[in-house]
């Protein structure tokens, strides 16, 4: 079971799981007034609205960050179904932009919310998904010509 950490607003709660971290950058590069690296503690849910945030979070490649609304919150719940969005990144991984359920080689079965990073490349640590590997082996999408 990997840790989670969680900061409220009041209205929303950002769920963090460090263990499923890819370091994209994503979240502190698109709202850095939330989320500050090298700060403790590195997520201020104060410092955006929580469209905001919630909108910030679901950008997550990797599904380290969630979030769920709290109890008595104004804030729209979401309805409805939806078509999951899939989009090869350019020399990186497979995303698939909406909650999925993954079933594993030996019968697990495992809910992802949100967008989920699926590995191409073959050297994440941790396969199915993305750990960002694929910038430090080289992986590249580009077929040479012969």
């Amino acid at each position: 079971m990997s840790k989670e950490h969680t900061y409220t607003n009041g209205e929303v709660t950002i769920v963090w799981k460090p263990d499923l971290c890819i370091h994209s950058r994503k979240c502190w590069t698109g709202l850095g007034a939330v989320f500050q690296p090298g700060q403790r503690p590195w997520i201020k849910p104060e410092g955006a609205v929580t469209d905001a945030i919630v909108a910030q979070v679901r950008q997550c490649p990797s599904g380290a960050l969630g979030y769920r609304m709290n109890e008595g919150s104004e804030a729209a719940s979401e309805a409805g179904t939806s078509m999951a969005g899939v989009e090869l990144m350019a020399n990186g991984p497979l995303m698939v932009k909406d909650s999925c359920k993954v079933t594993h080689s030996d019968g697990r079965v495992e809910e992802r919310t949100r967008t989920t990073a699926f590995c191409r490349c073959g050297g994440s640590g941790n396969k199915p998904f993305c750990d960002g590997t694929h910038r430090k082996n080289g992986f590249t999408d580009v077929k040479p010509v012969l």
